[in-house]
């Protein structure tokens, strides 16, 4: 698709229509993303529908990419917010062979596409414009789409807390934080610490949904305190609810982000998670993804942990350094407010919309 280079039309005058994570705007990719960006600029939408024309229609992950890839109204600009690295993953995950089927037998897509990779790349394709959230993403989607962006999440709005004390508590608090769907990524830190209580009274503390859908987002309903307690028996629950995650987060001491790198999905994901705890001043220690290697290095730090004896050495050393622990959420947070503003967020999509002829002022 080529960028306009007609006359810039007033945004505020655009007839958008957007199909959203969830239909109740809840979720962390409708909120934190493009409906964000839409109340602060007091846009006015709609729940697409491919029967309508518009003249912009944003696109979420869960839009039907049977549909929406071959939608032709003339002059309808569709921006596709694809902010995970589905086309990084290997054509022999037999997971992501089986999505195209899944996604048509549960109903998620109307026709079917049994290549799941294709769908996505004639999504692109189509697209005017898409954003995505890390340089890795960006280089394949390119592949299909000229006109990419790279935008991470608003997180202004939940994490209203900032950390002011540093000492440590007793027993030392580690905090995780994310989708259930990821409880799993804790077996990584088992080892480490069975090692670590031999010396310090640790707590896990994780702070996620009560409840999720291990498939497809609709079925084989579970319950993510028992799931967590296979993996660290003594775990500490804690729902994730907007009106006491900030005040949850600051109250641990120190934040883990393990990741599978051997998961191309897992290690294609952004920063966004990290830039979350570092907006409340929180020291984060994290597995070395691409986008979180590049984040620690531009914030002034390095804080990732390769194998076990890496998590080993940092988790000990910041338990017993409390300097070290202020300095690395300070860090963290100096960074998220240069180059992660509320402004510079807003920037970044009013630059997506000016791409295609619309302008917000």
């Amino acid at each position: 698709m080529t960028i306009s280079s007609m006359q810039p039309k007033k945004l505020q005058h655009a007839r958008i229509g957007y199909v959203p994570m969830s239909n109740s705007f809840n979720s962390p990719g409708d909120k934190r993303r493009f409906v964000y960006y839409a109340s602060k600029r007091n846009l006015t939408f709609e729940i697409a529908d491919p029967l309508k024309k518009y003249d912009l229609i944003v696109l979420t992950q869960n839009a039907d990419l049977s549909i929406w890839s071959q939608y032709d109204a003339g002059g309808t600009k569709i921006v596709y917010d694809f902010i995970d690295s589905y086309l990084a993953i290997t054509k022999l995950n037999i997971k992501g062979w089986m999505r195209g089927l899944a996604k048509y037998l549960s109903g998620q897509s109307r026709y079917l596409k049994l290549n799941h990779w294709k769908a996505l790349e004639e999504m692109c394709s189509r697209a005017d414009a898409v954003v995505c959230s890390t340089q890795e993403q960006r280089a394949d989607i390119c592949k299909f789409c000229r006109n990419v962006h790279i935008i991470l999440d608003a997180h202004m709005d939940v994490a209203c807390r900032v950390k002011i004390e540093f000492g440590a508590s007793r027993p030392f608090r580690l905090v995780w934080e994310g989708l259930p769907q990821n409880i799993g990524s804790l077996q990584m830190l088992c080892y480490v610490l069975d090692r670590l209580r031999a010396q310090y009274p640790i707590e896990v503390h994780i702070v996620t949904d009560p409840y999720y859908y291990k498939y497809l987002g609709k079925f084989g309903k579970t319950n993510t305190l028992n799931e967590a307690q296979k993996i660290l028996p003594d775990v500490h629950f804690h729902e994730w609810k907007e009106v006491d995650f900030a005040d949850i987060i600051c109250s641990c001491d120190l934040a883990v982000i393990p990741l599978n790198l051997n998961d191309t999905f897992a290690s294609g994901k952004p920063e966004n998670k990290l830039l979350l705890f570092w907006r409340m001043a929180m020291p984060v220690v994290t597995s070395p993804t691409p986008a979180y290697v590049r984040a620690m290095r531009l914030a002034g730090m390095n804080y990732t942990a390769s194998n076990d004896a890496d998590w080993l050495s940092m988790l000990e050393s910041l338990i017993g350094d409390a300097t070290a622990r202020e300095q690395a959420g300070l860090l963290g947070k100096a960074y998220v407010e240069s180059e992660f503003s509320e402004t510079s967020f807003l920037a970044r999509w009013d630059t997506v919309f000016e791409s295609l002829g619309w302008q917000y002022k």
